[in-house]
């Protein structure tokens, strides 16, 4: 199913202009940290950092109901290349994707979760070594990281279940968290790199074989409702990868492409709207409290 391009123009134009500023700031060198607070004040989320070994994580979070889903959301892999063979020293995002989408959520809870040694600062990055934002981004000891921060908040909202989302590498993330918990309720992805061996390949870079692929477990999370958001535009992630994805993986997921959206386009303004499609496999009637 695609979604039209004037979609977009009509769906929060606000939100929008917002993100186009954001964005015009973070090209002129922009703090990140500042760039991130901004962003996470549209949706009345506070900054904290969550010990999560071996990291120190930056979160920000809005828990306000503990009879309500936990919303989690994962950022992207960030910047973690300054040029095609050239590491970058700090992974920090310019744009935090995943947090803007976390702002757009006007649900009870919503968790954002940095990656490993984003935001972090100095006497905090004793564990930030580049191989955990580049051949072991996705390693069993980052995913184990995530997978206790996520613990670690439920315990605010007990017997509730995940609503869970990942933009870009926070989709590989959240499908290998997904694959190890029982309390997913639902799954999205967005521009996810749902499988890093084909990604790679097709970029010709090095492959990764230090990081787990999610890829590799798509039956074990048959049973979980998702959608994977893709741009039809998308060259680092192309839709192809989210269509082999939801192959292997069976009824309970699809696909939805976003006509003329590229990789690290305006999803935020569409994200209000993308969260009410349905999902496959949803209980119909635990629906609305899952949106909620």
């Amino acid at each position: 199913m695609l979604i039209r391009a004037f979609f977009t123009l009509l769906l929060a134009p606000f939100s929008m202009l917002l993100w186009m500023l954001a964005t015009s700031l973070t090209g002129c060198n922009a703090d990140p940290r500042h760039y991130a607070d901004q962003l996470a004040q549209r949706g009345n989320l506070q900054h904290g950092t969550l010990w999560a070994a071996p990291f120190h994580l930056t979160t920000y979070t809005r828990i306000t109901r503990a009879d309500r889903p936990l919303h989690v959301y994962i950022e992207g892999d960030g910047r973690a290349w300054i040029q095609h063979f050239r590491v970058s020293r700090d992974p920090t995002p310019r744009r935090a994707m995943g947090l803007a989408l976390a702002a757009e959520d006007t649900a009870a809870n919503v968790v954002y979760l940095a990656r490993p040694c984003q935001f972090t600062v100095a006497e905090q990055a004793s564990a930030c070594r580049p191989e955990y934002w580049t051949g072991k981004r996705f390693a069993h000891d980052v995913v184990a990281s995530m997978d206790a921060a996520i613990s670690h908040y439920l315990r605010q909202t007990p017997g509730q279940p995940v609503v869970l989302t990942g933009y870009s590498g926070g989709g590989a993330i959240a499908v290998l968290i997904a694959a190890r918990r029982k309390d997913i309720a639902l799954l999205r992805t967005v521009a996810g790199n749902l499988n890093h061996v084909a990604v790679n390949r097709l970029h010709r870079v090095a492959l990764m074989p230090d990081s787990l692929n999610p890829a590799d477990v798509a039956n074990e999370i048959a049973a979980v409702p998702q959608l994977h958001f893709s741009g039809d535009s998308d060259r680092i992630v192309p839709s192809v990868i989210a269509h082999f994805f939801v192959t292997a993986v069976g009824r309970c997921a699809d696909v939805r492409e976003v006509h003329d959206m590229d990789h690290e386009g305006d999803w935020p303004a569409l994200w209000s709207a993308l969260l009410q499609m349905r999902v496959p496999c949803e209980d119909p009637a635990q629906r609305a409290l899952l949106r909620s």
